[in-house]
């Protein structure tokens, strides 16, 4: 009898089925009740899937009557699982396609089926058939799959299978006994005291004796196994010690594998000839004696007993850049990791510098000064450049003298008198007019000479200094762009030789540039720089020459890349002297008369800039050699275009394309190949 109840509004509806009894009652929209007796399997399912509104495939296999009778009111879920769980007691299993559609299957085909795979994170209640996939941390899955089998339905839905590569586990069957599964392996899966053992070699190296075992274990059987669950090794090169970790039972073979190999080897073993290729083999030599005396104090003491200290001896082949090592085993190796950390190759430094100077000047001079040649009295300055009296001496000796002689016979007798003129000398009067700077005019006035000065002066430079110089990391650079310049350092005279005798020292005068990078984490570099602009300025009443000299040291941090200001100079001077005669100098107008007056303004600005670029390989290196040399055939371009005057264009210099061979001219070009063709 099939009856329906519904809980607000009740009605009843019959339907005789089969021979048997069912009775499945919607109570509301989506609450049942269900008793079924004796009715046929087929049946059953098709009513559940009219109730549920689902579409169902049954396989033809599929035969026999069920029992079952729920006295509890059921939703939609529960009514489904209730009839996952039916279809589970009967060895049936359904099987949800991707439309929707439930297949319904034996349990023993269900494993085979298309059944949804989950994975750790993803939870399924109930009845229905999946695979999850879980993956081991810390268990073999060999050894864990045998036991999680003994717990499944592998009769019917259940499986289970383990692949060693990943160390994963996949488990199919019905989602409550997958999920019960995977809680154990869970509760098994905990990381747990795996020990460490620790085996001290006598002879081995211990970074070798690593590297030996690590060989031996990469078998077929450890290729199959995960790497968290193989055996770790670590050297420990300060005690010359080996350690593991993992499974006692690998940690035991482990250890009589090493014991086995660490024995003591011929005294031939204990020499080696290490090629080095950037460093240089002599200033190793230092560095690894030091190493290795450190290594034989450390072994000495921690020896029980007291034995002769090993023999250790290196030594540099300066032909071949090579190190020739004598030492135990353990020593050698320790020296051969110095030597490979040691013998890198240093990045450079590209280390670019601007030098800007800029200066300029106003000056005027006016000045009258006033000379008596008879009284000898004189009115001077000294800030006009010419003294008056230097002048009036030159003028005196420039005039031509004339000398009278009277002749005389034989019998001394007065015949007549002989006029003879000699000509003025004008040396003092150049000498005196050199210093004149302007213009300088001289008024006789009588007796009185005035000599009237007046000079207006303007300057301006501006130069820019770029030297730039490449150095290795942690090494020392110097440039320098200038002459050498004499200079009288003592004189000595003798009562014998009346030309004294001077010693004369050569002083460096330009651009110097002396720099040491050093590399930082972080690609910043640290600079010591010292820099140094000099030139030469004259005498200008100094002993010999006078020197101007602008120098910079200091250090510094900066970015690679990165411009930075070392530092500068800013110096204004505004200058004014008057020289006067008292009173006189102070008449309105007349007054300029009776002195001299020098006005100078003086501005200079001094900047040094400094950018370094690292060169960590040959790309960096071309590129910035490329970029220096196009700057330089540029330059040469230029001038080429411009041509020669009153020579022939040809034969102007310029560098072939970066990356050409550089090209003979022509003459020789062609007497090469002439060479080639015969």
């Amino acid at each position: 009898m099939y009856q329906e109840q519904k809980v607000k509004r009740w009605f009843n509806k019959g339907t005789w089925l089969l021979a048997g009894s069912l009775v499945c009652s919607p109570i509301m929209a989506n609450e049942f009740s269900a008793s079924f007796k004796g009715t046929d399997i087929k049946e059953f399912i098709n009513i559940v899937g009219r109730n549920l509104e689902k579409t169902i495939i049954v396989d033809p296999a599929i035969r026999g009557n069920i029992d079952v009778r729920s006295y509890d009111v059921l939703n939609e879920e529960q009514y489904y699982h209730f009839f996952l769980n039916v279809l589970e007691v009967y060895g049936f299993a359904a099987v949800e396609m991707e439309n929707g559609v439930l297949k319904i299957i034996r349990d023993k085909d269900a494993k085979i089926a298309a059944i949804p795979v989950v994975g750790d994170e993803t939870r399924v209640e109930g009845d229905a058939v999946i695979t999850r996939v879980v993956a081991v941390r810390n268990v073999s899955v060999r050894e864990l799959s045998p036991l999680l089998r003994q717990l499944n339905d592998n009769a019917g839905a259940g499986n289970v299978v383990h692949y060693d590569p990943a160390n994963i586990i996949l488990i199919t069957g019905r989602a409550a006994v997958v999920n019960r599964l995977a809680e154990i392996i869970e509760r098994v899966d905990r990381a747990g005291d795996k020990g460490i053992d620790v085996v001290e070699l006598e002879n081995a190296s211990a970074a070798e004796m690593v590297r030996i075992v690590e060989a031996l274990n990469k078998s077929t059987d450890a290729k199959n196994t995960p790497a968290f669950l193989q055996p770790k090794l670590v050297a420990d090169d300060r005690t010359n010690s080996v350690l593991i970790s993992g499974d006692p039972q690998v940690r035991q073979r482990i250890k009589q594998l090493i014991e086995q190999l660490d024995v003591e080897m011929a005294s031939k073993g204990n020499n080696r000839v290490v090629y080095l290729k950037y460093a240089k083999a002599e200033d190793m030599v230092e560095v690894l004696k030091g190493v290795s005396e450190n290594l034989q104090a450390g072994k000495s003491s921690s020896s029980k007993s007291s034995t002769k200290r090993d023999q250790v001896m290196i030594a540099a082949h300066k032909g071949t850049n090579a190190l020739v090592l004598t030492a135990p085993t353990d020593i050698m190796g320790a020296l051969e990791e110095v030597i490979a950390q040691l013998d890198i190759r240093r990045a450079q430094v590209l280390i670019e510098a601007m030098i800007v100077e800029m200066a300029e000047g106003d000056g005027a001079n006016l000045g009258v000064q006033w000379g008596n040649m008879s009284t000898g009295a004189m009115i001077q300055y000294s800030n006009t450049g010419v003294p008056i009296g230097g002048v009036m001496v030159g003028m005196e000796k420039a005039k031509d003298t004339e000398t009278v002689k009277a002749v005389y016979d034989s019998d001394g007798k007065f015949l007549r008198n002989e006029t003879t003129t000699t000509k003025g000398d004008y040396s003092a009067l150049a000498t005196a007019l050199g210093g004149v700077n302007g213009a300088a005019v001289s008024v006789m006035l009588g007796d009185w000479t005035a000599l009237i000065s007046a000079v207006a002066s303007d300057s301006n430079s501006n130069i820019l200094s770029s030297p730039s110089i490449t150095v290795m990391d942690n090494g020392e650079a110097s440039f320098i762009v200038g002459e050498e310049v004499p200079v009288i350092t003592g004189s000595t005279a003798s009562s014998s030789n009346s030309n004294p005798f001077q010693t004369v020292e050569r002083k460096e005068v330009g651009i110097k540039l002396k720099v040491v990078p050093q590399i930082n984490e972080g690609d910043s570099v640290q600079l010591v720089i010292e820099q140094e602009v000099s030139n030469v300025l004259g005498a200008q009443g100094a002993v010999d020459v006078r020197f101007a000299k602008r120098q910079l040291n200091t250090s510094v941090m900066v970015q690679d890349g990165q411009m930075l200001v070392l530092g500068g100079l800013i110096d204004e001077r505004a200058l004014e002297s008057e020289s006067k005669i008292p009173i006189l100098g102070d008449i309105p107008v007349l007054g300029h008369l009776f002195k001299s007056t020098s006005t100078q303004v003086e501005k200079k600005n001094l900047m040094v800039f400094i950018k370094p670029t690292i060169i960590r390989d040959g790309v960096t290196a071309d590129g910035i050699s490329q970029r220096k040399y196009n700057y330089i055939r540029a330059e040469q371009l230029y001038k080429a275009d411009q041509g020669l005057k009153l020579m022939d264009d040809s034969n102007i210099p310029v560098l072939p394309k970066f990356g050409d061979d550089i090209q003979h001219p022509a003459e020789i070009q062609a007497f090469i190949e002439q060479l080639e063709a015969k």
